[in-house]
Formats: C-alpha cells, sequence, structure tokens
C-alpha cells in the first residue's frame, strides 16, 4: 500500500456522498466514497492510501482529463516480469510503487529518470491514519 502524507482541507457531504480535499506537498488531492470510516476534520494531518495496482501512469500527459489526482513523478526504477512491471516511482519526498501491465510500461518506453504523471481516481484513495 502507498502511503501519502496529507492535510485536509475541506470536507463536502451529500446524503451518504462524501468528498474530502487534501494538501499533499501543495499538490490538491481530492478522495470521495460513501461516508467516511474515520473521524477527520479540517486541518487534521492524515496518511493516505493508494494501492500499486490503482495508480495509472501517462507520460508528456497534456489537456485535461477526468482523473482527480495527477502527481507528477519521477520514475526510479521499472522491474519487468513477464506479464506485469513494478514501477518505482518519487513524488516530491514521498516513494510510490505502480505495478502495471509490462505491454504498457515497453509501450511508455518507461525508464530511470523519466517524468511521469501517477493518476488516481478519486475514489481509489483511502484515508489510512489521523494524525491529531
Amino acid at each position: 500500500m502507498n502511503r501519502i502524507s496529507a492535510h485536509v482541507t475541506r470536507i463536502d457531504q451529500e446524503t451518504q456522498l462524501t468528498v474530502v480535499a487534501f494538501d499533499a506537498y501543495g499538490i490538491t488531492l481530492t478522495m470521495m466514497g460513501l461516508g467516511l470510516n474515520v473521524a477527520v476534520e479540517v486541518g487534521d494531518a492524515v496518511v493516505l492510501g493508494v494501492k500499486a495496482t490503482h495508480i495509472a501512469l501517462a507520460k508528456s500527459l497534456k489537456g485535461e482529463i477526468s482523473i482527480s489526482n495527477r502527481l507528477e513523478c519521477d520514475v526510479e526504477e521499472v522491474e519487468n516480469g513477464r506479464l506485469f512491471s513494478s514501477v518505482s516511482l518519487r513524488f516530491k519526498e514521498t516513494p510510490l510503487e505502480c505495478i502495471t501491465l509490462r505491454t504498457s510500461t515497453e509501450r511508455l518506453t518507461l525508464a530511470a529518470g523519466d517524468k511521469v504523471s501517477a493518476l488516481i481516481k478519486a475514489s481509489e484513495l483511502s484515508i489510512l491514519e489521523v494524525r491529531k
């Protein structure tokens, strides 16, 4: 599980749906879900989680997309297996891992030193820990 330190900046609720905004190193991240499983308030420090298989990668991405969370990262290492690749990333001070199809890393010609956008849907982000 990838872990990203952040602070809660906004909480919006409508019926059962909750949308929470965070600041992570000056980047706004958004999480949505049905209710909140943890007690959290604006200003709280949190640790966000995202599975390695829930991060998509883009190289030279331009234009607008519907995915809420876009982290500009450096590729530190690409380990290719027969079917899947593990891509080690660095977002600011935070290490991240992306597990994707090997054909995807080959199509993107990913290599250490590349700049990529790590894309995370708001529904794939979760709060792992609240640090009050």
